[in-house]
């Protein structure tokens, strides 16, 4: 098997998941961004979205005053390409873009807006042309600094070493280690023959001290640490990274399993080890290992397929490098986020080297399967959480559909679900969290929820991609009035970069900030620090029925959960009174140190700006 056939040597160790954690961006990947406000062409126009569309777009961004309240990013998705690259490089479809994509960014740009493009990091894109960034990584970043590129979208489809999308499913043999039986650990130990002065090698049936040999059982003798990985009564399976593309799994936490042994040797130096495993090509069990020892990683790679997942052999010898005393051994397999991130990063270090001054925005859209809130803030400005919000995208006079509540990914309070506690991975220094773009305008949602959805993304700082022909939006109607709301989009915009968390919630839980509820019959209570000194409260009625209860949250509970986070604690902490401003009516009034909201309506939301008084 070629290297082609198989992912990457990892030599760079700011791409391993050991990594994750130390807060490094990775080729000079700039920051401290706002979350991005614009258009994209998906949920308008699917893959017929063209040139003379696009142009409209910008124009009517310019015509409704949007580009003043911060839209500025005009985004091409997919669709836009030739099917095949030429001579090595992208090509505008001619027909539907016949001016080139360079004549386009100029046009937008005249109009003071910013131009983006889309891509993947497999080998085609999801609509089906082969010209996916792989192993172009450096062409494309140089053709979209050309083309005066500002912003790029960069999906998953056909990645090749994960069971993506249109992929083949027994790629799950890269993602998953091999089923677990045993370990033997053991050492040779070479000395002197004090009168022959020959070299003489001793191991533990010669009688050495030092001589080592020993099996450890993976159900009696290992430790499972993290989450996934699965002990049965002989072996460990499901070593591996949740998929995060579907509504089912927890973000918060640890989002992948180890097992783990303690070996104890006599002495320091290089020792033997091999693995007892029986592998397959299926989630939950592949044939990729990884092996660590201390900060040292001693294998990564394949291991020799056996007959099946049921039968188990012995791996080749693994030098291993073990201090003298306790060591910990890993067996783990983080690829599936690590080869992600590696063909992210790659088109990030094109940019990086032919334009180190262009600060362009890349939007990770791998649909949450590799948990990038784990490691996207090192190369990405935002990642998806999820699949697509919706798969009824709509084109030239249709506006496509949407869901308020939908059992998979594709409605507004999926998304939000997972959203609402994935606060703490998102921030200035890191990114965002991308809910998918804004279906405001599309069939299916009715204002009141459009205006809920506007909010929702807002408070979560979310990135504001509108998804709707902006032709069909006169200034003053209900759309215009919802997407051009400044005080709800300042919430988005706010320079202090908090995203919102939840403090309440009518669910049953442990812990409101933190815990995934699936559940949408229930009212939440978010809240968001602001740089002024004040907080945004958020009402809002998941629910698709009425509730006519009364929820409050007060002062106390509201500096117990945000408190290290605002801008000004102690102004707030210590108010007599504060004013409430209500941000879609404009409303006043004044109130002590509880703030409470007597029914909502369903799918509605009240959303408050508290000010204290001094």
């Amino acid at each position: 098997m070629s290297l082609q056939d198989r992912p990457a040597i990892l030599n760079d160790k700011e791409l391993r998941y050991d990594s994750f954690k130390n807060g490094k961006v990775l080729f000079n990947k700039k920051k401290n961004h706002l979350p991005a406000m614009g258009w994209n062409s998906w949920n308008a126009f699917g893959s017929g979205n063209t040139e003379a569309l696009t142009k409209d777009m910008a124009d009517a961004i310019i015509r409704l005053g949007l580009d003043k309240l911060g839209y500025e990013y005009v985004i091409l998705d997919d669709g836009c390409y030739k099917p095949e690259r030429v001579d090595g490089l992208l090509a505008n479809e001619e027909v539907k873009f016949p001016s080139g994509f360079r004549a386009l960014a100029d046009y937008i740009h005249g109009k003071g807006l910013k131009f983006g493009m889309y891509n993947d990091i497999g080998t085609n894109l999801c609509a089906g042309a082969a010209v996916g960034t792989c192993g172009h990584e450096l062409d494309d970043a140089q053709t979209y600094i050309n083309w005066g590129v500002d912003f790029i979208k960069v999906d998953n489809c056909y990645y090749l070493w994960d069971n993506a999308t249109f992929s083949d499913a027994k790629n799950a043999r890269y993602t998953y280690a091999p089923r677990i039986k045993s370990i033997v650990v053991s050492k040779n130990v070479i000395s002197k023959n004090a009168a022959s002065n020959k070299t003489v090698s001793m191991n533990t049936e010669a009688g050495s001290a030092d001589a080592f040999n020993k099996k450890y059982s993976a159900v009696d003798d290992g430790v499972l640490t993290g989450r996934g990985a699965i002990m049965t009564a002989e072996y460990v399976e499901n070593i591996g990274t949740f998929d995060g593309t579907g509504p089912d799994n927890t973000p918060v936490g640890e989002q992948a399993g180890e097992l783990k042994f303690i070996v104890e040797v006599p002495v320091a130096g290089e020792y033997e080890l091999v693995v007892n495993y029986a592998s397959g090509q299926e989630p939950g069990c592949g044939e990729w290992l990884q092996i660590g020892c201390g900060d040292e990683l001693a294998y990564d790679g394949l291991l020799k397929a056996t007959e099946d997942k049921d039968t188990f052999i012995n791996s080749e010898v693994i030098k291993i490098n073990l201090s003298k005393g306790e060591n910990e051994i890993r067996l783990m397999n983080h690829r599936r986020q690590e080869n992600t991130l590696s063909s992210y990063a790659a088109l990030q270090e094109g940019v990086e080297k032919f334009a180190p001054e262009k600060d362009i925005i890349l939007s990770i859209c791998e649909w949450g399967k590799t948990q990038p809130q784990n490691w996207g803030y090192k190369v990405g400005d935002s990642w998806r959480i999820l699949n697509d919000i919706t798969f009824q995208v709509g084109s030239d006079g249709d506006p496509g559909k949407g869901n308020w509540i939908a059992d998979y990914t594709t409605s507004v309070t999926t998304q939000y679900s997972k959203a609402v506690v994935m606060d703490e991975f998102a921030g200035l220094d890191k990114g965002w969290n991308d809910p998918d773009m804004l279906m405001i305008g599309m069939d299916g949602l009715n204002e009141t929820m459009c205006k809920t959805h506007m909010t929702m993304w807002s408070m979560m700082n979310s990135p504001l991609m509108l998804g709707l022909d902006l032709r069909r939006v006169e200034e003053g109607d209900w759309i215009h009035k919802i997407i051009s709301n400044k005080a709800i989009i300042d919430l988005n915009q706010d320079a202090l970069g908090i995203q919102a968390k939840r403090v309440f919630t009518t669910v049953e839980c442990e812990n409101p900030a933190t815990d995934y509820i699936r559940d949408m019959d229930r009212v939440d209570i978010i809240a968001k620090p602001l740089s002024d000194g004040s907080i945004a409260v958020s009402f809002i009625n998941v629910s698709d029925k009425d509730k006519n209860g009364e929820y409050s949250v007060d002062v106390a509970t509201l500096i117990k959960m945000l408190g290290d986070k605002m801008a000004d604690k102690a102004s707030f902490e210590n108010a007599q009174s504060y004013k409430l401003i209500d941000l879609w009516t404009g409303e006043e009034c004044e109130c002590g140190s509880v703030f409470t909201v007597k029914s909502l309506a369903a799918c509605d939301n009240v959303t408050y700006k508290v000010i204290p008084v001094k």
